[in-house]
């Protein structure tokens, strides 16, 4: 599945390509085209190449879709569903020729087989420990509701793993200013020092923070001894 359009633009640091020098001026970067490229379930089913990777993760239900369908101005591209639970692979999608987004499964799901859960399980645990290509950790919390037990875990694991990471909290249209100021200080209190970025879907709050989170990191790739 390939979309190419009219560029949607969003201003950020400039995109580097891997080796090339950062320029201290901001560009405006262009997404000109996105490709679903595959699903994997194990190490054998990745892509190939050194090109660098955004994995988005977080429970079932929580926006992921959405915020991926938004950060590139494409409807559909990551399937959403009334089923939570649904995506049971890692679905890799090409985005201007030069790097990926990784739409990682939902967990949490209570109706969804523990067989299955535990396949979901060690298929996120193997890619986010071995993926070289990895750049950065895109961890989606529901700025509705606490942090689950299941976000403790993944954000401890992450934090274990010194990977770079964001945590971007969905549907913030949905609460006033004083139920979001609240929001962000509680999911603040509980993951720490991390960065907590504001989003919607439907207004468009917090997209330009996110791409330059994800400049920064395709930025500082280092693909030496990729393939």
């Amino acid at each position: 599945m390939v979309a190419d359009r009219a560029p949607f633009k969003v201003g950020l640091h400039p995109f580097a390509t891997p080796g090339s020098a950062r320029d201290s001026a901001l560009v405006q970067m262009k997404v000109t085209s996105t490709e679903f490229i595959k699903s994997g379930f194990q190490e054998s089913d990745w892509p190939n190449g050194a090109l660098p990777e955004i994995a988005f993760m977080g429970r079932s239900n929580v926006g992921k879709s959405s915020l991926i369908n938004s950060l590139l101005a494409v409807r559909g591209l990551a399937r959403t569903s009334a089923t939570p639970g649904r995506t049971q692979s890692l679905n890799f999608f090409l985005i201007n020729h030069r790097f990926r987004f990784v739409d990682l499964p939902g967990f949490g799901y209570a109706r969804v087989p523990k067989a299955i859960k535990s396949s979901w399980g060690e298929m996120v645990t193997s890619y986010l420990a071995m993926r070289e290509q990895l750049v950065l950790s895109i961890h989606i919390v529901d700025s509705r509701h606490e942090p689950t037990k299941l976000d403790l875990q993944l954000h401890e694991w992450l934090e274990h793993s010194s990977r770079p990471r964001l945590i971007v909290a969905t549907k913030s249209d949905k609460l006033s200013n004083n139920e979001l100021k609240e929001s962000l200080g509680r999911v603040t209190r509980v993951f720490g020092k991390d960065r907590v970025v504001a989003f919607s879907a439907k207004t468009g709050r917090g997209r330009d923070e996110v791409w330059r989170a994800i400049e920064s990191a395709l930025a500082d790739f280092n693909p030496v001894g990729l393939a």
